[in-house]
């Protein structure tokens, strides 16, 4: 539940009612609710700004996830699968982008006006397998460019992983990264 609240917010709300409070203490000469209006509301209410200012917002799902595919995912679902989806579906602070750093290391972000903006993430079943899919926004990085990444984004987003790059729609490029759970011979 904490994942899906901003801090910012939070810290604003509270700093807010805890500086009015002590306004209103200080109006009406009450000593003690002056000073913890004060000291608590104040810092409370710019440390709110501060993470405000600096917020990303979760990435939504586009597509609700089926009780049979969370299955799957508890079954295949990689220690890397996991932690995107859960790292891209919270708010994050002090970050310009979700996966701003695994693009740049992939070489699929020459500059930051030019780096594709994740938009949304789905969960299904690919052929029995679980894979988690993310669609970005990619304007001027082209479908070839990823293509010829897809040997690297393997080698960083594995083990047990395989990539499958598509594009849907003009600009728009769907990166599935597909479990291959290991069968028993």
């Amino acid at each position: 539940m904490l994942r899906q609240t901003s801090l910012g917010t939070l810290g604003l709300w509270i700093g807010g009612v805890l500086t009015i409070v002590g306004v209103a203490a200080y109006i009406t000469d009450n000593a003690t609710l002056n000073l913890a209006g004060f000291f608590y509301g104040i810092p409370l209410l710019l440390g709110g700004l501060a993470l405000k200012a600096g917020e990303l917002k979760p990435i939504p799902y586009t597509q609700p996830t089926s009780p049979e595919v969370a299955a799957l995912r508890d079954r295949q679902a990689t220690v890397t699968q996991n932690q995107i989806r859960l790292d891209v579906t919270r708010y994050r602070y002090g970050q310009s982008a979700h996966l701003d750093s695994s693009l740049q290391h992939l070489g699929l972000r020459p500059t930051e006006q030019e780096r594709p903006v994740l938009q949304g993430i789905w969960e299904t079943n690919v052929n029995g397998d679980y894979a988690l899919l993310l669609q970005f926004d990619s304007p001027f990085i082209t479908l070839e460019t990823w293509q010829q990444k897809r040997e690297k984004m393997e080698k960083f987003f594995g083990p047990d992983l395989r990539v499958e790059i598509t594009q849907p729609a003009d600009q728009k490029i769907e990166l599935a990264l597909i479990a291959t759970p290991k069968t028993d011979a």
